[in-house]
């Protein structure tokens, strides 16, 4: 939910990382990103978020987290925009240094 518009936002989150001596279990990601999604929430603070408990606690070579999503706002109200999504991206370590990782990145989403 929207802590903006109080209106539901719904979308993907993409997360990366180039591990360092730590790794952990694709569930473990899903149940993070779960437990910020399920919070009043801008967008931006939710990608942000997940970024920073991934270097937190994994302490990576970098990470990199994409989240799109369809705000209701936009859909149902105001602009009446319904085929639009939001992009927001939170990019660290070797993600903001090597633009071959970032594009690699980019292009595995978008498929």
């Amino acid at each position: 939910m929207c802590e903006h518009h109080f209106a539901p936002f719904f979308g993907v989150a993409h997360v990366g990382y180039i591990p360092n001596d730590k790794i952990t279990g694709l569930s473990k990601i899903g149940r993070m990103v779960d437990g910020y999604a399920k919070r009043f929430q801008v967008q931006e603070r939710l990608t942000s978020q997940i970024a920073a408990a991934m270097e937190e606690v994994l302490k990576p070579e970098g990470t990199m987290v994409v989240v799109e999503a369809k705000h209701m706002c936009m859909c149902s109200r105001g602009t009446k925009k319904s085929t639009t999504f939001t992009t927001t991206t939170s990019i660290h370590g070797v993600f903001e240094t090597n633009q071959s990782l970032r594009s690699e990145f980019f292009s595995l989403i978008k498929n």
